[in-house]
């Protein structure tokens, strides 16, 4: 079997698992821009997903899936100027974008990935 490894392990999760070829995301909020714009935590959590994928050995242009939750699905425009301009054109993922009621009113977006290494 493959070796797995964790990254940022907690008590409940880990925000980022390798194994294989593959390396999977938890669901990540807005940690550092919590309660600030949608554009704003988007940015926030992009940076932070490169950064999980960077310690998984990958990087954003090999994101297979990506799902994207809302609190507010009127917001979708606003997240979608950010995403836009952070994917790597020619190399967009398959996506899913929800709304949904998220962990805290504080956040309004919350995005989960899958890559490959």
């Amino acid at each position: 079997m493959d070796e797995v490894k964790r990254h940022e392990v907690g008590p409940r999760m880990s925000q980022m698992v390798a194994c294989g070829n593959m390396v999977y995301t938890a669901g990540v909020v807005a940690v550092r821009a919590p309660g600030k714009s949608v554009g704003e935590q988007t940015a926030d959590i992009l940076a932070k997903i490169d950064d999980l994928l960077a310690a998984g050995g990958t990087d954003k242009s090999k994101i297979l899936t990506a799902t994207i939750w809302l609190s507010d699905i009127s917001s979708f425009a606003e997240m979608n100027r950010v995403w836009d301009s952070w994917v790597v054109p020619g190399r967009t993922p398959c996506r899913a974008c929800v709304e949904a009621k998220l962990a805290g009113s504080e956040y309004t977006v919350e995005i989960q990935v899958t890559a490959v290494r």
